[in-house]
């Protein structure tokens, strides 16, 4: 989608109102004014992160479908390059991008301009998984001992003894950081155990043929997570009320077009990002997958958060020392989960 400069839009909209006051009467001049003001959108920039994948497909339904054109709203995307989205957005570099519960809450803890507007997905979308031939892995409990394929996510490690304590291991293995060189260091044995998420790495990996063991984190009675958030810079949000429920609800309603055809919007994804994303087939599976496991609440309903939800998560984080203030002193207390997050941009 092209973006228009909204300085341009300005200063060419300045000049036809200066020329009109001259060559009309007031009550012209004011009316030209008024269709200016009218054709004028908002650019706002959202910051992913990684390349484009099912995670994002509301964000391309929806400006392929013009939602945010309707709210005169041009959005800029600003493509992943190794910085956090956090941190663009709590710069003021980005007004949203995509975020995580876990390290949403860190940096919050700490004090980033940040809110959470609305869940993508409402429960854990990764899993631990191993070679499904280790007979010798049978659970969580099982990994005490092996070594694990990080991410250089803060919370990984101590999240994946979490879950193997839950599970009734004593949580004891060595992590080593990979990135996402983490899944081929599984595949061919360098280590034991990773993370992927099974509607994106967990469907690749069958279609290559590999065949993975995966337990999810719940199962052994780990709290659960929105995996995949929308944060906003809590700033411009409170300075900018209309664009950001503009957005927020155009950006929902692409989000609510997948559900409801996940082979449409996956063909929009696929559209959306020619030549980047081409195997059909696996988009409409992991669309699928996402729809049918992750994507709605209890109630069937889409984008919304609850304070107990994220104090569950928010309760362990505490417990572990992971979430510190601006020094890097863990806090004496749980901060008021209920800052953490908003659904009001989500309602009229």
């Amino acid at each position: 989608m092209k973006t228009t400069s909204i300085s341009l839009r300005t200063i060419a909209a300045a000049g036809v109102l200066a020329l009109t006051t001259l060559l009309t009467s007031c009550a012209g001049g004011d009316e030209a004014e008024g269709a200016s003001a009218s054709n004028a959108k908002t650019t706002v920039r959202f910051a992913l992160d990684w390349t484009p994948n099912t995670n994002h497909t509301g964000l391309y339904v929806a400006l392929n479908k013009g939602y945010f054109e309707e709210a005169g709203i041009d959005v800029e995307i600003l493509p992943f390059n190794n910085s956090n989205p956090e941190v663009l957005v709590d710069a003021g570099q980005a007004e949203f991008g995509i975020s995580f519960q876990d390290t949403a809450s860190m940096s919050m803890a700490s004090g980033a301009d940040l809110k959470s507007v609305l869940a993508v997905e409402q429960t854990w979308a990764t899993e631990v998984a191993v070679l499904a031939e280790r007979d010798d892995i049978q659970s969580p409990a099982d990994l005490d001992g092996l070594t694990f394929g990080g991410f250089d996510n803060p919370a990984e490690t101590k999240t994946m003894q979490g879950v193997v304590q839950s599970a009734g291991g004593d949580g004891e293995f060595e992590t080593v950081t990979l990135g996402t060189s983490a899944y081929e260091a599984l595949y061919s044995g360098d280590v034991d155990f990773t993370v992927p998420y099974v509607a994106w790495e967990g469907i690749e990996a069958e279609h290559r043929g590999v065949d993975l063991r995966t337990f999810a984190y719940t199962d052994y009675g780990f709290p659960d997570a929105y995996q995949v958030l929308v944060v906003g810079n809590n700033t411009w949000l409170e300075d900018n009320p209309d664009t950001a429920r503009g957005f927020v609800q155009a950006l929902a309603r692409g989000y609510e077009d997948s559900v409801e055809d996940p082979e449409a919007a996956a063909k929009i994804l696929q559209e959306e990002n020619a030549g980047l994303l081409t195997d059909l087939d696996m988009l409409v599976e992991s669309q699928e997958m996402l729809v049918d496991k992750y994507m709605l609440d209890d109630n069937g309903d889409f984008g919304v958060q609850t304070e107990e939800h994220w104090s569950e998560l928010g309760q362990f984080l505490f417990d572990s020392d992971l979430l510190t203030d601006n020094n890097g002193k863990p806090l004496d207390e749980q901060p008021a989960w209920s800052e953490f997050f908003t659904n009001e941009y989500l309602q009229d």
